[in-house]
Protein backbone atom coordinates (compact mmCIF):
# COMPACT_ATOMS: atom_id res chain seq x y z
CA UNK A 1 0.00 0.00 0.00
CA UNK A 2 2.85 2.41 0.75
CA UNK A 3 4.37 1.78 -2.67
CA UNK A 4 0.96 2.50 -4.22
CA UNK A 5 0.83 5.72 -2.18
CA UNK A 6 4.28 6.72 -3.45
CA UNK A 7 3.41 6.11 -7.11
CA UNK A 8 0.05 7.87 -6.74
CA UNK A 9 1.81 10.97 -5.42
CA UNK A 10 4.18 10.92 -8.37
CA UNK A 11 1.24 10.54 -10.78
CA UNK A 12 -0.41 13.57 -9.14
CA UNK A 13 2.73 15.65 -9.89
CA UNK A 14 3.84 15.82 -6.26
CA UNK A 15 7.66 15.78 -6.56
CA UNK A 16 8.41 12.93 -4.14
CA UNK A 17 11.87 11.38 -4.32
CA UNK A 18 12.91 7.84 -3.46
CA UNK A 19 15.05 9.21 -0.64
CA UNK A 20 12.02 10.83 0.99
CA UNK A 21 10.06 7.59 0.59
CA UNK A 22 12.86 5.70 2.39
CA UNK A 23 12.83 8.32 5.16
CA UNK A 24 9.11 7.68 5.64
CA UNK A 25 9.69 3.91 5.79
CA UNK A 26 12.43 4.41 8.37
CA UNK A 27 10.13 6.60 10.45
CA UNK A 28 7.44 3.90 10.34
CA UNK A 29 9.98 1.26 11.40
CA UNK A 30 10.64 3.44 14.45
CA UNK A 31 6.86 3.58 15.09
CA UNK A 32 6.75 7.38 14.95
CA UNK A 33 3.13 7.21 13.73
CA UNK A 34 2.14 5.03 16.70
CA UNK A 35 -0.05 2.93 14.38
CA UNK A 36 -2.63 5.70 14.11
CA UNK A 37 -3.99 6.89 10.80
CA UNK A 38 -4.01 10.57 11.75
CA UNK A 39 -0.44 10.42 13.07
CA UNK A 40 0.62 8.64 9.88
CA UNK A 41 -1.02 11.39 7.80
CA UNK A 42 1.03 14.13 9.47
CA UNK A 43 4.20 12.03 9.41
CA UNK A 44 3.83 11.29 5.69
CA UNK A 45 3.04 14.92 4.88
CA UNK A 46 6.12 16.09 6.77
CA UNK A 47 8.39 13.56 5.09
CA UNK A 48 7.08 13.79 1.53
CA UNK A 49 5.85 17.35 0.90
CA UNK A 50 8.51 20.01 0.32
CA UNK A 51 6.33 22.87 -0.96
CA UNK A 52 3.10 24.23 0.57
CA UNK A 53 1.57 24.50 -2.87
CA UNK A 54 1.49 20.67 -3.07
CA UNK A 55 -0.42 20.14 0.20
CA UNK A 56 -3.83 19.98 -1.47
CA UNK A 57 -2.66 17.39 -4.02
CA UNK A 58 -1.15 15.35 -1.20
CA UNK A 59 -4.44 15.45 0.72
CA UNK A 60 -6.41 14.28 -2.30
CA UNK A 61 -4.04 11.38 -2.94
CA UNK A 62 -4.01 10.42 0.72
CA UNK A 63 -7.79 10.38 0.80
CA UNK A 64 -7.95 8.17 -2.31
CA UNK A 65 -5.25 5.67 -1.35
CA UNK A 66 -6.26 5.24 2.27
CA UNK A 67 -10.00 5.54 1.71
CA UNK A 68 -11.91 3.52 4.28
CA UNK A 69 -9.31 3.44 7.01
CA UNK A 70 -11.34 5.98 8.93
CA UNK A 71 -14.70 4.65 7.78
CA UNK A 72 -16.94 2.37 9.83
CA UNK A 73 -15.41 -0.78 8.37
CA UNK A 74 -12.11 -0.02 10.08
CA UNK A 75 -13.44 2.04 12.92
CA UNK A 76 -14.57 -1.02 14.91
CA UNK A 77 -11.02 -2.35 15.04
CA UNK A 78 -9.54 -1.85 18.54
CA UNK A 79 -6.18 -0.73 17.20
CA UNK A 80 -7.80 2.23 15.46
CA UNK A 81 -9.32 3.85 18.56
CA UNK A 82 -7.25 5.46 21.33
CA UNK A 83 -8.05 4.23 24.81
CA UNK A 84 -8.02 7.67 26.41
CA UNK A 85 -11.19 8.86 24.67
CA UNK A 86 -12.91 5.48 25.03
CA UNK A 87 -12.74 5.93 28.77
CA UNK A 88 -14.50 9.29 28.47
CA UNK A 89 -17.09 7.85 26.12
CA UNK A 90 -17.99 5.01 28.49
CA UNK A 91 -18.70 7.44 31.31
CA UNK A 92 -21.58 8.97 29.31
CA UNK A 93 -22.89 5.90 27.53
CA UNK A 94 -22.98 2.95 29.93
CA UNK A 95 -24.73 2.40 33.24
CA UNK A 96 -22.84 2.12 36.49
CA UNK A 97 -23.23 -1.65 36.34
CA UNK A 98 -21.86 -1.76 32.77
CA UNK A 99 -18.94 0.45 33.79
CA UNK A 100 -18.07 -1.93 36.57
CA UNK A 101 -18.25 -4.84 34.14
CA UNK A 102 -15.95 -3.08 31.67
CA UNK A 103 -13.44 -2.37 34.42
CA UNK A 104 -13.37 -6.08 35.12
CA UNK A 105 -13.37 -7.31 31.50
CA UNK A 106 -11.33 -4.61 29.77
CA UNK A 107 -12.06 -1.71 27.43
CA UNK A 108 -12.79 -3.93 24.45
CA UNK A 109 -16.34 -4.11 25.77
CA UNK A 110 -17.13 -0.73 24.23
CA UNK A 111 -16.22 -2.05 20.80
CA UNK A 112 -18.50 -5.00 21.32
CA UNK A 113 -21.29 -2.58 22.25
CA UNK A 114 -20.77 -0.61 19.06
CA UNK A 115 -20.55 -3.79 16.94
CA UNK A 116 -23.75 -5.08 18.47
CA UNK A 117 -25.61 -1.88 17.67
CA UNK A 118 -24.34 -1.91 14.13
CA UNK A 119 -25.60 -5.44 13.72
CA UNK A 120 -28.97 -4.82 15.38
CA UNK A 121 -29.81 -1.56 13.71
CA UNK A 122 -31.55 -2.21 10.39
CA UNK A 123 -32.35 1.28 9.16
CA UNK A 124 -32.06 5.00 9.60
CA UNK A 125 -32.74 6.30 13.10
CA UNK A 126 -33.40 9.84 14.22
CA UNK A 127 -33.57 11.04 17.80
CA UNK A 128 -33.22 8.92 20.88
CA UNK A 129 -30.28 7.98 23.06
CA UNK A 130 -29.25 4.51 21.88
CA UNK A 131 -29.11 3.88 18.14
CA UNK A 132 -26.63 5.27 15.64
CA UNK A 133 -28.41 8.07 13.84
CA UNK A 134 -29.11 11.77 13.62
CA UNK A 135 -30.33 14.06 16.37
CA UNK A 136 -30.97 12.82 19.87
CA UNK A 137 -28.38 12.16 22.57
CA UNK A 138 -26.81 8.91 21.41
CA UNK A 139 -23.01 8.92 21.64
CA UNK A 140 -22.85 7.48 18.11
CA UNK A 141 -24.07 9.59 15.17
CA UNK A 142 -24.53 13.13 13.89
CA UNK A 143 -26.52 16.36 14.26
CA UNK A 144 -27.48 15.68 17.86
CA UNK A 145 -25.92 16.44 21.21
CA UNK A 146 -23.91 14.28 23.56
CA UNK A 147 -21.31 15.76 25.90
CA UNK A 148 -18.68 13.32 24.61
CA UNK A 149 -19.63 11.17 21.65
CA UNK A 150 -18.40 9.83 18.33
CA UNK A 151 -19.39 11.91 15.31
CA UNK A 152 -20.23 9.72 12.30
CA UNK A 153 -21.27 11.09 8.90
CA UNK A 154 -21.66 14.79 9.66
CA UNK A 155 -20.37 17.56 7.37
CA UNK A 156 -18.88 19.72 10.11
CA UNK A 157 -18.71 20.75 13.76
CA UNK A 158 -21.85 21.95 15.51
CA UNK A 159 -21.28 21.76 19.26
CA UNK A 160 -17.53 21.00 19.22
CA UNK A 161 -18.08 18.22 21.76
CA UNK A 162 -17.23 15.05 19.82
CA UNK A 163 -14.40 13.02 21.33
CA UNK A 164 -13.63 11.42 17.97
CA UNK A 165 -14.78 12.00 14.41
CA UNK A 166 -15.39 8.98 12.18
CA UNK A 167 -16.09 10.59 8.85
CA UNK A 168 -14.85 10.17 5.36
CA UNK A 169 -12.05 12.69 4.97
CA UNK A 170 -12.95 15.27 2.36
CA UNK A 171 -10.19 17.49 1.03
CA UNK A 172 -10.78 20.81 -0.66
CA UNK A 173 -9.77 20.61 -4.30
CA UNK A 174 -7.32 23.47 -4.84
CA UNK A 175 -6.01 22.90 -8.33
CA UNK A 176 -3.10 24.94 -9.67
CA UNK A 177 -5.11 26.10 -12.69
CA UNK A 178 -7.87 27.93 -10.83
CA UNK A 179 -7.99 31.49 -9.54
CA UNK A 180 -6.42 32.19 -6.22
CA UNK A 181 -7.24 33.10 -2.65
CA UNK A 182 -5.11 35.19 -0.29
CA UNK A 183 -3.35 32.19 1.27
CA UNK A 184 -2.42 30.51 -1.98
CA UNK A 185 -1.21 33.80 -3.45
CA UNK A 186 1.16 34.27 -0.52
CA UNK A 187 2.39 30.70 -0.87
CA UNK A 188 3.04 31.20 -4.60
CA UNK A 189 4.83 34.52 -4.12
CA UNK A 190 7.04 33.13 -1.36
CA UNK A 191 9.28 31.46 -3.92
CA UNK A 192 10.35 34.90 -5.17
CA UNK A 193 11.68 36.01 -1.80
CA UNK A 194 15.45 36.03 -1.37
CA UNK A 195 17.25 36.99 1.79
CA UNK A 196 20.61 38.70 2.22
CA UNK A 197 22.53 39.87 5.26
CA UNK A 198 22.68 43.64 5.46
CA UNK A 199 23.14 46.42 8.00
CA UNK A 200 25.04 46.41 11.27
CA UNK A 201 26.21 43.22 12.99
CA UNK A 202 23.44 43.02 15.60
CA UNK A 203 22.34 39.37 15.51
CA UNK A 204 24.05 36.53 17.39
CA UNK A 205 25.93 34.18 15.07
CA UNK A 206 25.52 30.98 17.08
CA UNK A 207 27.45 28.70 14.70
CA UNK A 208 30.25 31.25 14.35
CA UNK A 209 30.40 31.71 18.14
CA UNK A 210 30.72 27.96 18.70
CA UNK A 211 33.47 27.60 16.11
CA UNK A 212 35.37 30.65 17.36
CA UNK A 213 35.05 29.60 21.02
CA UNK A 214 36.29 26.07 20.29
CA UNK A 215 39.24 27.46 18.35
CA UNK A 216 40.19 30.16 20.87
CA UNK A 217 39.60 28.18 24.05
CA UNK A 218 37.43 30.88 25.63
CA UNK A 219 33.99 32.38 24.96
CA UNK A 220 34.28 34.39 21.76
CA UNK A 221 30.89 35.86 20.86
CA UNK A 222 30.36 36.53 17.17
CA UNK A 223 27.69 38.80 15.71
CA UNK A 224 26.36 39.09 12.16
CA UNK A 225 23.98 41.35 10.21
CA UNK A 226 20.30 40.45 10.25
CA UNK A 227 18.87 38.57 7.30
CA UNK A 228 16.54 40.84 5.35
CA UNK A 229 14.29 40.38 2.39
CA UNK A 230 16.43 41.50 -0.53
CA UNK A 231 13.88 41.23 -3.34
CA UNK A 232 12.60 44.53 -4.75
CA UNK A 233 9.27 44.49 -6.58
CA UNK A 234 7.71 47.21 -8.75
CA UNK A 235 4.02 46.41 -9.18
CA UNK A 236 1.96 47.98 -11.99
CA UNK A 237 -1.79 47.44 -11.55
CA UNK A 238 -4.33 47.97 -14.33
CA UNK A 239 -7.54 49.58 -13.01
CA UNK A 240 -10.88 50.47 -14.52
CA UNK A 241 -12.75 49.32 -17.59
CA UNK A 242 -12.69 45.56 -18.18
CA UNK A 243 -10.50 45.11 -15.08
CA UNK A 244 -13.58 45.83 -12.96
CA UNK A 245 -14.48 42.18 -13.49
CA UNK A 246 -11.22 41.13 -11.84
CA UNK A 247 -10.90 43.76 -9.10
CA UNK A 248 -11.35 41.29 -6.23
CA UNK A 249 -8.59 39.03 -7.51
CA UNK A 250 -6.29 42.00 -8.12
CA UNK A 251 -6.92 43.24 -4.57
CA UNK A 252 -6.10 39.78 -3.21
CA UNK A 253 -2.81 39.69 -5.10
CA UNK A 254 -1.94 43.25 -4.01
CA UNK A 255 -2.65 42.47 -0.35
CA UNK A 256 -0.60 39.26 -0.48
CA UNK A 257 2.32 40.99 -2.18
CA UNK A 258 2.41 43.75 0.44
CA UNK A 259 2.64 41.16 3.22
CA UNK A 260 5.40 39.18 1.49
CA UNK A 261 7.83 41.86 0.27
CA UNK A 262 9.49 44.57 2.29
CA UNK A 263 10.61 46.48 -0.81
CA UNK A 264 7.37 46.85 -2.78
CA UNK A 265 6.39 49.92 -4.82
CA UNK A 266 3.10 50.06 -6.69
CA UNK A 267 1.60 52.24 -9.42
CA UNK A 268 -1.69 52.20 -11.28
CA UNK A 269 -2.27 52.47 -15.02
CA UNK A 270 -5.16 51.89 -17.38
CA UNK A 271 -4.95 49.32 -20.18
CA UNK A 272 -1.38 50.15 -21.22
CA UNK A 273 1.32 52.28 -19.52
CA UNK A 274 1.83 55.66 -21.17
CA UNK A 275 3.80 58.75 -20.15
CA UNK A 276 2.40 58.83 -16.58
CA UNK A 277 1.15 56.52 -13.83
CA UNK A 278 -0.38 57.23 -10.41
CA UNK A 279 -0.47 55.87 -6.85
CA UNK A 280 -3.95 57.03 -5.78
CA UNK A 281 -6.97 56.35 -7.95
CA UNK A 282 -8.93 59.15 -6.29
CA UNK A 283 -6.33 61.64 -7.60
CA UNK A 284 -5.45 59.93 -10.83
CA UNK A 285 -5.90 63.10 -12.91
CA UNK A 286 -4.06 65.62 -10.74
CA UNK A 287 -1.35 63.57 -8.99
CA UNK A 288 0.39 61.64 -11.73
CA UNK A 289 4.00 60.45 -11.75
CA UNK A 290 5.88 60.69 -15.05
CA UNK A 291 6.90 57.21 -16.16
CA UNK A 292 10.39 58.49 -16.98
CA UNK A 293 10.74 59.48 -13.31
CA UNK A 294 9.82 55.94 -12.30
CA UNK A 295 12.50 54.56 -14.62
CA UNK A 296 15.09 57.00 -13.27
CA UNK A 297 14.17 56.38 -9.62
CA UNK A 298 14.18 52.59 -9.47
CA UNK A 299 17.17 50.55 -10.53
CA UNK A 300 17.24 47.58 -12.86
CA UNK A 301 17.46 45.24 -9.83
CA UNK A 302 13.71 45.72 -9.30
CA UNK A 303 11.40 42.97 -10.57
CA UNK A 304 8.67 44.58 -12.67
CA UNK A 305 5.29 42.85 -12.42
CA UNK A 306 2.21 43.94 -14.40
CA UNK A 307 -1.29 42.85 -13.39
CA UNK A 308 -3.93 43.40 -16.02
CA UNK A 309 -6.20 41.71 -18.55
CA UNK A 310 -4.34 43.28 -21.52
CA UNK A 311 -7.71 43.59 -23.26
CA UNK A 312 -8.07 46.82 -25.23
CA UNK A 313 -8.13 48.24 -28.70
CA UNK A 314 -4.91 47.42 -30.60
CA UNK A 315 -4.64 51.15 -31.41
CA UNK A 316 -3.95 51.86 -27.71
CA UNK A 317 -0.72 49.89 -28.06
CA UNK A 318 0.32 50.67 -31.58
CA UNK A 319 -0.75 54.25 -32.31
CA UNK A 320 -0.14 57.75 -30.94
CA UNK A 321 -3.46 59.15 -29.71
CA UNK A 322 -4.82 55.63 -29.28
CA UNK A 323 -5.51 55.95 -25.55
CA UNK A 324 -9.18 56.06 -24.60
CA UNK A 325 -8.57 58.58 -21.79
CA UNK A 326 -6.18 61.20 -23.17
CA UNK A 327 -4.06 62.11 -26.17
CA UNK A 328 -0.84 60.12 -25.91
CA UNK A 329 2.04 61.60 -27.90
CA UNK A 330 3.70 58.19 -28.20
CA UNK A 331 2.10 54.75 -28.59
CA UNK A 332 1.87 52.44 -25.61
CA UNK A 333 4.32 50.05 -27.27
CA UNK A 334 7.08 52.67 -27.01
CA UNK A 335 6.60 53.06 -23.27
CA UNK A 336 6.39 49.32 -22.76
CA UNK A 337 9.67 48.92 -24.61
CA UNK A 338 11.34 51.52 -22.35
CA UNK A 339 10.17 49.64 -19.27
CA UNK A 340 11.31 46.26 -20.59
CA UNK A 341 14.70 47.67 -21.56
CA UNK A 342 15.26 49.16 -18.10
CA UNK A 343 13.81 46.29 -16.04
CA UNK A 344 15.14 43.05 -17.58
CA UNK A 345 13.23 40.89 -15.08
CA UNK A 346 9.60 41.45 -15.96
CA UNK A 347 6.36 39.45 -15.91
CA UNK A 348 2.71 40.16 -16.73
CA UNK A 349 -0.01 38.35 -14.74
CA UNK A 350 -3.28 38.13 -16.66
CA UNK A 351 -6.59 37.20 -14.94
CA UNK A 352 -8.11 36.20 -18.29
CA UNK A 353 -7.96 32.39 -18.71
CA UNK A 354 -4.98 31.44 -20.85
CA UNK A 355 -7.15 29.49 -23.27
CA UNK A 356 -8.91 32.75 -24.23
CA UNK A 357 -5.78 34.74 -25.02
CA UNK A 358 -5.61 33.87 -28.76
CA UNK A 359 -9.00 35.56 -29.28
CA UNK A 360 -7.79 39.02 -28.16
CA UNK A 361 -5.32 40.76 -30.45
CA UNK A 362 -4.01 43.16 -27.79
CA UNK A 363 -3.01 40.27 -25.52
CA UNK A 364 -0.90 38.81 -28.29
CA UNK A 365 0.70 42.19 -28.99
CA UNK A 366 1.72 42.71 -25.35
CA UNK A 367 2.98 39.13 -25.07
CA UNK A 368 5.36 39.76 -27.93
CA UNK A 369 6.51 43.07 -26.44
CA UNK A 370 7.28 41.24 -23.19
CA UNK A 371 9.18 38.43 -24.87
CA UNK A 372 6.38 35.95 -24.11
CA UNK A 373 6.59 36.64 -20.37
CA UNK A 374 2.86 36.82 -19.78
CA UNK A 375 1.37 34.30 -17.35
CA UNK A 376 -2.17 33.47 -16.18
CA UNK A 377 -3.15 34.71 -12.73
CA UNK A 378 -3.37 31.22 -11.25
CA UNK A 379 -1.22 29.32 -8.79
CA UNK A 380 0.65 27.65 -11.63
CA UNK A 381 0.95 30.94 -13.51
CA UNK A 382 2.44 32.78 -10.53
CA UNK A 383 4.83 29.89 -9.98
CA UNK A 384 6.00 30.12 -13.60
CA UNK A 385 6.28 33.90 -13.32
CA UNK A 386 8.40 33.76 -10.18
CA UNK A 387 10.70 31.20 -11.78
CA UNK A 388 11.16 33.55 -14.72
CA UNK A 389 11.80 36.53 -12.45
CA UNK A 390 14.54 34.62 -10.62
CA UNK A 391 16.56 33.81 -13.74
Amino acid sequence: MLLQFFTALRDAKVPVSLREYLVLLDALDRDLAEKRVEEFYFLARTALVKDESHLDRFDRVFGQVFRGLEGMGEAVAPTAIPEEWLRKLVEKHLTEAEKAEIRALGWDKLFETLKQRLAEQKGRHQGGSKWIGTGGTSPFGAYGYNPEGIRIGQDGNRNFRAVKVWDKREFRDLDDTVELGARTVRVALRRLRRFARSGAAEELDLDGTIRSTAKAGYLDVRMRPERRNAVKVLLFLDVGGSMDWHVELAETLFSAARSEFKHLVHYYFHNCPYEAVWTENARRHDARTPLLDVIRTYGSDYRLVFVGDASMSPYEIAMAGGSVEHWNEEPGAAWMQRLVDHFPKVAWLNPVPEAHWPYTQSIDMLRRLLGDRMYPLTLDGIDRATRGLLR
